[in-house]
């Protein structure tokens, strides 16, 4: 007999090792020559990206994956030790970046991360571990000129990338876009007093505003616009800014139809297509991080598998509104729904295709639910939700992602519809994560560990943190619930614990307005305008004031080094756990006149399975290939020559096989085990 034994220790303790491997990362942050104190412009980015590829060529190289409208490039790095395994058949972490031109704190979160991978490499056997076995890729900056407008004279706060996009649906593009009416270099916005107006000057804080609330007493007597003009006179006020498309409600996951700032049809930006190209040539990508405004990590999905609900800014959503109208011009209806065309003339659609088109899109389907609703009078809804099988692992990783960078408390954060992070679980099957990668939170609060158990009452396994209170309840509104409210020492809390937010959090959605503005207070940060009065051409006397553009979406820039290092050590750690296959037995018995019995185990030795259930449901993972290098003919029983494997669990998950053949003495066969996203291995028997 004759035997190849692999996989020893197939037992492997999850958790015991991530204990080890955060002992290991108690380290001083590893950083390049890049000054993380403030945000870089696309220029001082690519830069820093070219710097740290040309101090490292033997690790790192950077290509152009596509341009944006404005003629700049994506950038993407690949990191890894070419030595050894091809870089194409390794597992690999994606990381990816800033979708949202407003969010460049993900930016400066992603170039961290390459420069402490490359510049640790030699140092630290972790960091050497990964790259000699896996291969990161790295999108720093998805909408480089949504980005471009943080470091203009005028800073606006907008998410959306350069397209063109007529808003107002005239036919003209860009025509009336906000201004600087009080040249202090920000667009906030404009609250003038209104009979007909529904909204109020908050009672929690007069800086604030709130939607009146008839049944509780309360009557309006404001309106709230953008600040600017109305430079067409069609009766609106700065509703036809520049560009644009918001990238990361562009992607085809729940895409949200008919919303001017979702593009024209799913995938139609450049931004967009570049990061599918890049995703479906790189199969081998195992899992996905991304830093955006949706979240999964600092709130983990529920236990039925829901994302936290948003925490919207209620004076941005309250300027958003004075614009509703603007948006169904030249339209036509059916059945009272409007649907605007872009760049005047609406379109007709019938409540049958609004309902073909959201089921396609994954609206109201629970995760894999049978319907006949689909095309052709059957099919499945679209999941929407974390699959049953998956939740654990989506939870672990969000326990240990909160311990490693000790973020509790998001900022503001939106539902997610149309992102990229979703698109990577539910399309291409993969574990995909977002953050923010920042939280609205007391300094003092990030340097405590939060404890692994959840909170009283709580069943997402969040922390309880005494100086924080995690606010996960809320009613749902008209753009969501609020989640990740923090509550700042001695303020006052209501029903079941929860934070006593005023009126602005009391009745319809939990807007997140009070807290940020807390939380800005308590870090002596400038983030909200005062009121002041102007003269306004048309609405006469208003008042100017708000939220600072930006301050919303980023942290403070002398944060940036210590989330950073927060981040990369999370993303050192998410390749420990993909999955690993491996033959972990193959013998050979002799029984006589050329006939041989093989038989073999493969095993799973990496925490997560070759292939989520959601992936495996999508079949968007490839199955794992267990092939016996014989001819079919030669094999009399037992298995096929080719057998495959839809999804072999994680953490020591075995698969046996046996197959009875005839050969010649002395031979050898070889046995090759090839899984997509989990590696590969193989043994050479001798029949003997």
């Amino acid at each position: 007999m004759h035997s190849v034994m692999r996989g020893a220790g197939v037992g492997w303790v999850h958790r015991a090792a991530v204990a080890a491997l955060v002992g290991l990362w108690c380290l001083a942050p590893v950083s390049g020559a890049t000054d993380f104190t403030k945000y870089h412009t696309y220029d001082e980015l690519t830069a820093a990206l070219k710097a740290a590829v040309s101090a490292r060529p033997d690790l790192a190289r950077m290509t152009a994956i596509g341009k944006t409208s404005q003629g700049r490039s994506l950038w993407a790095i690949e990191i890894a030790n070419p030595a050894g395994v091809p870089i194409g058949e390794r597992p690999g972490l994606l990381i990816a970046a800033n979708f949202e031109g407003s969010h460049l704190i993900g930016s400066e979160l992603a170039l961290y991360v390459v420069e402490y991978l490359l510049n640790a490499y030699a140092t630290d056997a972790a960091i050497k571990q990964r790259l000699d076995n896996h291969v990161f890729y790295i999108v720093p900056r998805v909408n480089p000129d949504g980005a471009e407008r943080m470091f203009a004279p005028v800073k606006t706060g907008s998410r959306l990338n350069a397209t063109p996009v007529d808003w107002d649906n005239d036919g003209r593009l860009d025509e009336d876009p906000p201004e600087d009416l009080n040249k202090d270099g920000s667009i906030t916005v404009m609250r003038v007093k209104d009979p007909k107006g529904p909204y109020m000057i908050d009672p929690a804080d007069p800086r604030l505003m709130k939607r009146a609330d008839p049944a509780r007493g309360e009557a309006g007597g404001y309106a709230i616009y953008w600040e600017g003009l109305d430079k067409d006179n069609d009766g609106f006020i700065a509703e036809d800014g520049p560009g644009g498309v918001d990238v990361n409600r562009n992607f085809m996951h729940q895409y949200p139809y008919f919303q001017a700032d979702a593009g024209r049809h799913m995938a139609s930006e450049a931004e967009t297509r570049a990061m599918l190209d890049y995703v479906l040539a790189h199969r081998n990508i195992a899992a996905m991080l991304t830093f955006g405004e949706s979240d999964n990590l600092i709130v983990a999905p529920s236990r039925r598998g829901d994302v936290g609900p948003a925490s919207p800014v209620g004076l941005l959503e309250f300027a958003d509104r004075s614009l509703t109208d603007s948006r169904r011009a030249g339209t036509l209806q059916d059945g009272g729904a409007m649907f605007g065309g872009r760049g005047g003339g609406g379109v007709t659609i019938t409540s049958a295709e609004i309902e073909a088109l959201m089921m396609a899109a994954g609206r109201g389907g629970a995760a894999a639910t049978p319907t006949t609703a689909g095309r052709g009078g059957g099919g499945r809804a679209a999941s929407t939700t974390v699959g049953t099988g998956d939740i654990e692992y989506f939870l672990t990783v969000s326990e240990q992602y909160r311990q490693m960078t000790g973020l509790r408390a998001a900022p503001p954060v939106r539902t997610p519809a149309g992102a990229f992070f979703e698109y990577g679980y539910y399309q291409f099957g993969v574990p995909s994560f977002s953050t923010p990668g920042w939280a609205m939170q007391p300094r003092a609060a990030a340097a405590t560990p939060p404890p692994k158990t959840g909170d009283a009452g709580d069943t997402r396994g969040g922390p309880f943190v005494p100086q924080v209170i995690i606010q996960r309840g809320g009613a749902a509104g008209e753009q969501g619930g609020g989640r990740g409210g923090v509550v700042l020492p001695g303020a006052a809390t209501g029903r079941a614990g929860m934070p006593q937010m005023g009126g602005a959090e009391a009745a319809g959605p939990a807007y997140s307005d009070l807290r940020v503005l807390r939380w800005m207070d308590a870090e002596k940060i400038n983030g909200f305008v005062a009121w002041t009065p102007f003269k306004h051409p048309t609405l006469g006397d208003v008042e100017i004031g708000g939220f600072r553009p930006y301050l919303l979406s980023n942290p403070p820039a002398d944060r940036i080094a210590e989330l950073g290092a927060g981040h990369a050590k999370f993303a050192v750690y998410l390749p420990t756990l993909f999955a690993k296959v491996k033959i972990a037995k193959a013998e050979v018995t002799a029984h006589g006149a050329g006939i041989y019995r093989i038989r073999a185990q493969v095993v799973n030795t990496g925490y997560l399975p070759t292939a989520l259930a959601q992936g495996a449901l999508a079949r968007a993972v490839k199955p794992t290939l267990v092939q016996l290098g014989v001819d079919a003919k030669d094999i009399i029983a037992g298995n096929e020559k080719t057998n495959f494997i839809t999804a072999l669990a994680g953490s020591g998950g075995l698969q046996s096989y046996e197959w009875i053949v005839k050969g010649k003495p002395g031979s050898t066969v070889t046995l090759k085990v090839v899984s997509q996203k989990s590696g590969a291995d193989s043994a050479t028997l001798k029949l003997q």
